[in-house]
């Protein structure tokens, strides 16, 4: 019984000085963390604002302000550290052995962080561009160091890693996409005349952006129609529903105007086998 009286004093000594020794050591330390956290947030919103006032892009805006959050953490996280006597030359040494394997084993997560980075600052595209790449289509709705998020006309998000982005053909048409068609008139039709039919119905379409204007021109000739190209850009997220009426009324005026479209035509060869 005397040996567990004892034995409980001396870990009740133990306690006491380890909280004399280091309690306000840790008190300190809880408090320079959370005013460090709170100057933070505030130099980065600060930032964040000041990036928006000179009408910086916001995703490079944002980028800024994550940086300057993260170095006043870090130095902040160094001075809490120092109020235990705790020195960050051992985790410098850990950490720049930690980087150095998981390079090896995340290259594909660690390549699009550098590819996001790539991306915010060479600014290639930003939020609101209408781009292409990988085969997909849509406008910009975020750009993060990992990924970048883009809309459809169907209201579909599509994420893509920025590994993805980067090396590929990236076609950036900002607002609009273009449509391109192509009709066949017969020879006997005034080429100019449907030119000018085109063109009109082209313009009482509302949607249908004027910068860059419509082109509308002979594109070749063929055996028994001459081809009309058409080009024309429309919104990106009215895309379908633009060109669908568009495409409507292109067809009711070369109708009201008896312009008929030629049909292709196939040849067909019969071959006679001798008996």
């Amino acid at each position: 019984m005397e040996e567990d009286i004892q034995a409980i004093q001396r870990a009740t000594e133990v306690a006491s000085e380890y909280v004399v020794a280091y309690g306000f050591q840790f008190i300190g330390a809880l408090i320079i963390l959370f005013i460090g956290w709170k100057v933070a947030n505030w130099l980065s919103n600060l930032v964040l604002s000041l990036c928006v006032t000179r009408k910086l892009d916001i995703t490079l805006s944002k980028f800024f302000a994550s940086v300057t959050k993260i170095i006043v953490l870090v130095f902040v996280g160094i001075i809490a550290l120092g109020k235990f006597g705790i020195t960050i030359t051992p985790f410098i040494a850990a950490l720049g052995a930690l980087v150095f394997g998981s390079t090896f084993a995340l290259q594909g997560p660690i390549g699009n962080y550098g590819a996001g980075l790539t991306i915010i600052l060479t600014r290639s595209f930003v939020v609101g561009n209408t781009i292409r790449v990988q085969g997909v289509v849509g406008i910009v709705r975020e750009i993060k160091l990992a990924h970048t998020q883009i809309i459809n006309e169907d209201g579909e998000v599509i994420t893509i890693p920025n590994n993805s982005v980067i090396g590929e053909v990236l076609v950036n048409s900002f607002s609009c996409l273009i449509v391109e068609k192509e009709i066949g008139i017969r020879y006997h039709d005034d080429p100019a005349a449907v030119i000018d039919v085109i063109l009109s119905a082209i313009a009482s379409v509302e949607d249908v952006t004027n910068d860059p204007k419509p082109q509308v021109g002979i594109d070749r000739f063929e055996d028994n129609s001459t081809r009309i190209g058409i080009r024309y850009w429309v919104p990106t997220e009215i895309y379908f529903e633009t060109m669908y009426a568009t495409n409507l009324e292109i067809f009711n005026a070369l109708k009201r105007n008896g312009i008929e479209v030629a049909s292709p035509r196939q040849l067909v060869e019969l071959s006679q086998t001798e008996a």
